[in-house]
């Protein structure tokens, strides 16, 4: 197993196969993905797939780690196109490399690409949704054991005028709880396990991996009792929507031009997830080889929690487009103004 870092870019050796053997090739990487098969046989009958260079980039986090098989496979040469990983700290390093053509596929938060959408005039497309939500009730008080136990206290989180604030009102009001939790935000991460370490009482949110590395650094004083996820479904789940992450987005141009290697893409995609969440222990130092997380063992108790997924079609319309809906209804400015058309959504 090859190891990459941050920035690095990841090559693997592009062959030309017939249309008819391509589906065979994607079904190398595991399974496909929803629409996979469909997409690469758009392709012109009984003409060759010319393999094509693929500029992929994701974030240090959750969205990369589902990636990780993958990209080593495209590093041992075992992928169809050339797909060039590059994974960065923050989503305003990669939208203008979208927006710019210098990047054909990107993992973003779920609201990012909305907005992108909007910015770009539907220049891109979604085409998978790769995290749901990561975000976890932390504490070190015994007495916290479900999302109804935070009414009367204060919960400190990060993400003020964002999405993390605009999901934990909406589920304060599907609980019943409005007004009777207090918010107290902070900058950092690292802020919100001071106070957690400071008062044992204290109650908090964090996203994975940090929620794991807080449980380690508190050797044993905190625990992670809820799961937003968990508490979204239930409260939610008649909506047909999730708490969601991250999502993959597509140019419009290239999928067009290229429907094949989105196919091989997704196909990857999906296998590479399934081979991480199936042995984190297996995977552990590739995602600190990636630069993602630092160290292997926080990273292999991370994995789990990091729901990570490749969910496409019908599936991924009805959780992304229910998620953007809250988002907007909190303010529109979240997902770029308005809520995106239904070719947002690549069906193929």
């Amino acid at each position: 197993m090859r190891a990459f870092n941050v920035e690095m870019t990841r090559r693997g050796f592009a062959s030309a196969l017939a249309v008819g053997a391509l589906s065979l090739a994607l079904a190398g990487c595991g399974g496909g993905a929803a629409g996979a098969g469909s997409a690469a046989g758009s392709a012109a009958d009984g003409a060759a797939a010319e393999p094509v260079e693929v500029h992929v980039a994701s974030l240090k986090g959750p969205t990369s780690i589902g990636l990780v098989q993958f990209m080593d496979q495209a590093a041992d040469d075992e992928t169809d196109n050339e797909f060039d990983f590059a994974i960065n700290t923050a989503a305003d390093e990669i939208v203008p490399k979208v927006i710019q053509g210098d990047v054909d596929i990107a993992l973003v938060p779920a609201n990012v690409a909305s907005v992108l959408y909007n910015k770009t005039e539907g220049a891109v497309q979604v085409i998978d949704i790769n995290t749901l939500g990561v975000l976890n009730v932390v504490t070190g008080d015994a007495d916290v054991t479900s999302f109804g136990d935070l009414a009367g206290r204060t919960v400190y989180m990060t993400g003020k005028g964002t999405t993390p604030e605009y999901v934990m009102n909406y589920l304060l009001e599907r609980a019943g709880l409005t007004g009777q939790v207090a918010l107290e935000f902070k900058s950092e991460p690292t802020e919100v396990l001071s106070a957690l370490l400071a008062d044992p009482s204290a109650v908090g949110v964090l996203p994975e991996p940090f929620k794991t590395a807080a449980i380690a650094k508190s050797e044993g004083k905190l625990s992670a009792p809820v799961s937003l996820t968990d508490v979204w479904d239930e409260l939610a789940g008649d909506t047909g929507s999730r708490l969601l992450t991250g999502v993959t987005v597509v140019r419009r141009a290239f999928a067009e031009e290229h429907p094949e290697a989105v196919a091989e893409f997704l196909s990857c995609h999906a296998a590479s997830v399934k081979a991480v969440n199936a042995a984190p222990a297996d995977w552990a130092q590739a995602v600190v080889d990636a630069g993602i997380v630092d160290n292997a063992k926080i990273a292999e108790k991370a994995i789990p929690g990091c729901m990570l997924v490749c969910q496409t079609g019908r599936d991924m319309k009805a959780a992304l487009s229910g998620y953007l809906q809250v988002l907007s209804d909190a303010g529109a400015s979240a997902v770029g103004g308005k809520l995106p058309a239904d070719d947002f959504y690549y069906m193929e």
